[in-house]
């Protein structure tokens, strides 16, 4: 299989792949080194035709690939694709391929299994292992091996194979619904936006006055800004523990930023320090006003264990009348939340998981359902009001 290498090329394999209902894609990066992934293989193939694309050829401009992915005729088929996903739309400008179709997700609605990996999931329907020689191979270098074309242009022919024995299985359950609702996950641009101004928010909170919250944003943005700017993994401008010493010590001079342990001897003469310290003399200004607003929950009433004991069994024995992974429907967080509200805000209690455990949750609640024990196997029964 040659690498399509030429804009022209491209073309051509962009219109073969629109004559289908729907096709398989791929992609190869590498990331280790940098902050935005850096694109090195794309694979796709529908009906019979299958291509491997080289972004890195200087004679290849994406364009017309990219057009392809928004082409609404064609559903795309990805595997656990949210990185793909997000390599496209800093790519094409919030670029999102639509429809969209994740076997991963289908997989798991399915019943067959837990966030199951691509190659388990070829193994289970497909009755076919995947050579995993080349699945750390460096993808950046030229040319390819044989070997790493093969390995690569499986992952789509596979998945071409996979897509309509799961698209029946949906159907035949009446699940189609239950993929949809979290491919809108997937194709909201949110889930992929990295706004400098919401680093914090990938911090833990461990504490909450306004100085130290100031601090720690202002810190935040600017290594996220830093990471963006420079192309570089976010822990090589600065670790999170460097972030929380400066958070409790909320520096604004060179002097001050040098006592810190976490800061290696002359960052602060350095330019990125002169931008750290602006960032954080402007949080220092009026630290309330500039903090983030962080919702102070209050604890939880002492007499929620049970309820979320109960609230676990439920989930347990629904999951399994429902032959799919608990962790799709629910997770403990969101069960310690439905203790405590009817009106939580979690996803158990709306679409497809509100018909298949929410209501069912509420109604325990309530007192309305109870669970019982027959045959060495839990159950939910009516309970007669009295």
């Amino acid at each position: 299989m040659e690498l399509i290498k030429t804009t022209k090329e491209l073309e051509q394999a962009a219109d073969a792949l629109r004559s289908a209902d729907f096709a398989a894609v791929d992609t190869e990066f590498m990331r280790e080194s940098t902050f935005w992934p850096q694109l090195c293989l794309i694979q796709a193939a529908a009906g019979n035709d299958e291509f491997l694309i080289d972004p890195l050829s200087e004679e290849l401009d994406l364009g017309p690939f990219l057009e392809f992915l928004t082409d609404e005729t064609v559903t795309k088929v990805f595997h656990a694709c949210r990185q793909d996903i997000e390599i496209f739309f800093f790519l094409g400008g919030e670029l999102i391929p639509k429809p969209l179709f994740d076997t991963q997700i289908a997989a798991m609605a399915v019943g067959l299994g837990d966030s199951i990996s691509y190659d388990n999931l070829v193994r289970a329907l497909l009755k076919r292992d995947i050579d995993k020689g080349s699945r750390f191979t460096d993808w950046s270098r030229r040319p390819l091996s044989k070997k790493q074309a093969d390995y690569a242009l499986a992952d789509v022919t596979h998945l071409r194979d996979l897509y309509p024995m799961l698209r029946d299985r949906l159907a035949d359950k009446g699940r189609e619904g239950w993929v949809d609702e979290e491919m809108g996950t997937l194709t909201d641009p949110r889930t992929y936006r990295s706004e400098p101004e919401d680093a914090w928010r990938r911090l833990k909170i461990r504490k909450t006055t306004p100085k130290w919250l100031a601090a720690l944003k202002a810190a935040a943005e600017w290594r996220e800004r830093e990471a963006q700017t420079r192309d570089m993994p976010r822990n090589r401008v600065m670790k999170d523990d460097g972030l929380y010493e400066i958070a409790q010590a909320a520096p604004v001079s060179p002097d001050q930023l040098s006592e810190l342990r976490a800061v290696p001897r002359g960052f602060e003469r350095s330019r990125p320090a002169e931008r750290l310290l602006d960032h954080l003399r402007t949080a220092m200004d009026d630290p309330k006003a500039y903090a983030p607003k962080v919702e102070k929950r209050p604890p939880p009433p002492g007499n929620l264990g049970p309820v979320v004991e109960m609230l676990k069994v439920l989930l347990k024995m629904v999951a399994e009348d429902a032959g799919v992974a608990p962790r799709l429907i629910a997770n403990v967080a969101d069960l310690e939340k439905i203790a405590e509200s009817d009106e939580a805000d979690v996803a158990a209690l709306s679409g497809w998981r509100r018909d298949v455990f929410g209501e069912a949750a509420l109604r325990l609640k309530r007192g309305e359902l109870a669970l019982v024990l027959e045959d060495g196997r839990v159950t939910a029964v009516e309970r007669r009001a009295t």
